[in-house]
């Protein structure tokens, strides 16, 4: 389904496609998602624009009769030149981040790959844009990677204090995010939920 396209440049991504499990546990996500808001509840859907989150987003748009609003800004990390090539590849040439000191402009030794710092900022930035909206439901699909800036862009951890962050989930996760209408804290309530992939291979 197509839907509207925004957001800053992201570098130049690995733009592949989901598998056919892949595209399985699309239809399980959607599924999910739609027995978790009400009929009739206010809902926008947002998505990378690399092809595999489209496709889940897709499956998600056609159950709940809306258009995914696809922003560059929520793409995975760029690698540079190693997008394409073997993890053997990145792992002869990757220079993991010290321990202490600069970690989020630090040179991971691969020509072309963002930086985590270009990484986290735009994240946050499409973040912060998605959530300028006063929609009771927002459906981000996304990365892995990207992930962790989601949610560490919701908890409004600033974005320096990012380099030592992971929220890591599994593929095909369902993360939820909630903001109570009191006090307005903000809260991970779960992280990479995949309890609807076990259901689906089980039936």
């Amino acid at each position: 389904m197509p839907g509207r396209h925004r957001g800053a440049p992201a570098g130049r991504s690995w733009d592949s496609q989901l598998t056919p499990v892949g595209v399985r546990a699309a239809v399980s996500i959607a599924q999910a998602l739609r027995a978790q808001i009400p009929d009739g509840a206010g809902m926008e859907l947002f998505s990378s624009d690399l092809r595999r989150t489209p496709r889940t987003a897709e499956e998600v748009a056609e159950l709940f009769g809306v258009k995914p609003i696809l922003d560059r800004g929520l793409r995975e990390k760029s690698y540079g030149e190693a997008g394409g090539k073997p993890q053997e590849w990145l792992d002869r040439r990757f220079v993991p981040p010290p321990a202490v000191g600069e970690r989020m402009d630090h040179d991971e030794g691969v020509e072309g790959a963002e930086t985590k710092a270009a990484w986290a900022q735009r994240i946050y930035a499409a973040t912060d844009e998605i959530l300028q909206n006063p929609c009771e439901h927002q459906i981000i699909v996304t990365h892995g990677g990207s992930l962790t800036f989601v949610v560490a862009s919701w908890i409004k951890m600033p974005i320096e204090s990012a380099g030592y962050a992971s929220f890591r989930a599994p593929s095909g996760g369902i993360t939820t995010l909630r903001e109570d209408d009191f006090f307005h804290n903000r809260q991970v309530v779960r992280l990479g939920d995949t309890h609807h992939l076990a259901l689906a291979q089980a039936g």
